[in-house]
């Protein structure tokens, strides 16, 4: 009998290690692009409106939206709970926040998604698809979501849910910058989640400022995940702007927290393209040389990239989602300004337990 041997392509094959990304289908990896091209639009929008007058604050995601749709693809969105943070507006709109929501939440008008118009812009909150309100002194999500992976973690051990059940919650993930890890809340959520080896992921968005800090301010070690082994807990370092490498890391630590593993901290290293915010002049601590270097990075560039390399994206195909997320935009914002401000009087409802309830909570 003849053997046949293996050719040195097969060799490379077998020995290139199968990744989560693998098995997305082009109609998920369409939909990836779609949502990081809309979130950029709008937010692009946002931040036009505000320099017009129309509105009185934004904080951006730009540069973010590769980190925020990775994370957002590789949970059971609508399940699992996310308690994220005022930059996550790729995160959101993955998860079932519309552009009209979010103008809404601008304009502070009545009937407002999360709050009737009560709450600050990107205080995102929806009962519906378990999305938590964060406080706004940042870090204070991470105990808080520790504690929600704690009741998650409670349930399945005691038997207080159908294991068969696929709309019972299995984690609970929340987001940060680098920035909010030298707040003592963070440490405390973090150590937490290692004793109590909790179905928990913190993702730490690494854009290099802390506001106006720069990072080796911050830390004097070279990784925020390099803090995991002091917690007990899994640290995974992975490249922000690279969608894919981002939904591979997000999805084993997942899978992770499903079994039973205990939690993990997911550090992205990426970059913000604007200013901390609407009202801060980031041209006082970083030059525009280094901003314009980055803009060479832009995760939704990157994206394209790999979409026309795979024959998945034309150059007319992304005209067309350009033009549909112009319309989407549009129609938000023209809805969004025609509607009523809230009532003077609203501003004593709600307060107490026993008053009304809106639908989202």
């Amino acid at each position: 009998m003849t053997l046949r041997l293996p050719s040195e392509s097969e060799l490379r094959e077998e020995a290139t290690p199968t990744k989560p990304s693998d098995a997305l289908t082009p109609q998920t990896l369409l939909e990836m692009y779609w949502y990081m091209l809309l979130s950029r639009r709008l937010d692009e929008r946002c931040w036009a409106m505000h320099r017009q007058g129309k509105i009185a604050f934004h904080i951006s995601g730009m540069g973010h939206e590769a980190t925020q749709i990775g994370a957002a693809f590789a949970i059971n969105r609508g399940v699992d709970y996310v308690h994220p943070y005022y930059r996550d507006l790729a995160l959101v709109l993955a998860l079932g926040v519309t552009p009209l929501d979010f103008m809404m939440s601008l304009y502070g008008k009545a009937g407002e998604y999360s709050s009737g118009g009560r709450q600050m812009p990107s205080h995102w909150s929806s009962r519906k698809v378990n999305l938590l309100s964060s406080s706004s002194p940042v870090a204070t999500q991470v105990p808080q979501a520790a504690g929600l992976a704690f009741a998650i973690k409670y349930k399945w051990d005691t038997k207080l849910v159908d294991p068969n059940d696929a709309t019972q919650p299995r984690v609970a993930i929340t987001c940060l910058g680098e920035g909010s890890t030298s707040q003592g809340e963070w440490h405390e959520g973090m150590n937490w989640a290692g004793v109590h080896k909790l179905p928990f992921i913190c993702i730490v968005q690494n854009n290099n400022y802390a506001i106006s800090v720069p990072i080796d301010q911050q830390m004097a070690v070279h990784n925020v995940a390099d803090r995991a082994d002091a917690y007990g807990v899994r640290g995974v370092t992975a490249d922000g702007n690279d969608l894919l490498q981002m939904y591979d890391v997000m999805k084993e630590a997942v899978n992770r927290a499903y079994r039973g593993d205990g939690a993990t901290l997911i550090e992205a290293k990426t970059y913000r393209l604007t200013p901390h915010s609407s009202d801060d002049d980031d041209r006082t601590y970083r030059s525009r040389e280094e901003v314009e270097g980055w803009k060479l990075k832009d995760p939704i560039h990157h994206f394209e990239r790999t979409l026309r390399e795979r024959g998945l994206l034309s150059e007319q195909e992304s005209t067309d989602y350009n033009a549909r997320a112009k319309q989407m935009i549009d129609e938000a914002q023209r809805q969004a300004e025609q509607m009523p401000y809230p009532p003077e009087e609203m501003l004593y409802e709600r307060l107490y337990a026993d008053d009304e309830v809106s639908a989202n909570g």
